[in-house]
């Protein structure tokens, strides 16, 4: 049975004042890593990044990467709304913090507008400008969902330059053709954000899960990530409860707000973009 992994989205604690607080950052790192997390996505949605400046993503994540150490891969968005050359410089100092990749956030390459041909361009430049980096692709919700075709995922992920997806298309017959597409690669990994099809997403050689759950539950995704394949109701019960509660965890998360959020505008955006997390 192929190994699964768990890759939470990781959160930002803030003082008050809204400085980030780097002690609490610190135990938050060990408290994944004791779960059994086998991977970290900093620097993303739930870590408030469009609410953070530049200063402070760089040194947050370079932050996660020293306390890390090298125990599980460490991604980190570098893309945001900015030129092309803008984005790719940025993903230049991102990779400099120690990540082993940067991630780009799909709907900040093309407006939602712009047709695909545009947003393949696009994407090919930024390419071409960020030189050997290895990259990664979160179908980020904000400021709008752009699902990466399976073909186009394909062809990037033969450049070599690809080894990271984080998926929200919310279909497993999506995730199934992307993990299709991508069959051949040895270093890319598909990881899948919808957890009512968790189970078939692993099943269907998904990498594993990258959830907002594993910010309530992450010894439970990690349980369900060694125990997928399974033929045993105990799994048939954790599937469920995550099914079955999925607007619970979507409608109070982030858990608290008051202390996690640097925004409360910023909290009203994620729960109207909750379902489609």
């Amino acid at each position: 049975m192929t190994t699964k992994k768990f890759v939470p989205v990781m959160l930002t604690p803030f003082q008050d004042g809204n400085a980030i607080d780097y002690n609490i950052l610190e135990g938050l790192i060990e408290f994944y890593l004791e779960a059994g997390a086998g991977g970290l996505f900093a620097n993303c949605l739930s870590s408030e990044m469009y609410h953070l400046s530049q200063e402070e993503m760089l040194a947050s994540v370079s932050f996660i990467v020293q306390k890390v150490n090298g125990r599980v891969p460490v991604v980190a968005t570098g893309t945001f709304p900015d030129t092309l050359e803008n984005q790719a410089a940025f993903v230049k100092e991102m990779y400099r913090t120690g990540v082993d990749s940067v991630i780009v956030i799909t709907s900040l390459l093309a407006e939602e507008k712009d047709s695909e041909d545009v947003f393949e361009a696009r994407v090919n430049q930024l390419l071409a400008l960020t030189d050997d980096i290895p990259l990664g692709f979160y179908e980020c919700p904000v400021p709008y969902k752009r699902i990466l075709s399976s073909d186009f995922l394909g062809e990037l992920v033969r450049t070599g330059r690809i080894n990271y997806h984080k998926d929200t298309s919310l279909n497993i017959n999506s995730v199934r053709a992307k993990v299709a597409a991508s069959k051949d690669a040895e270093d890319f990994a598909l990881y899948d954000a919808y957890m009512v099809h968790a189970v078939d997403s692993m099943k269907a050689d998904s990498a594993g899960l990258s959830c907002i759950q594993g910010n309530y539950f992450p010894e439970l995704i990690v349980w369900l990530c060694n125990h997928y394949n399974d033929d045993s109701i105990e799994v048939d019960k954790v599937q469920q409860f995550f099914a079955q509660n999925m607007s619970v965890m979507h409608d109070t998360y982030p858990p608290v707000p008051n202390i996690y959020s640097k925004n409360e505008d910023w909290v009203s955006l994620k729960f109207a973009a909750m379902a489609v997390k």
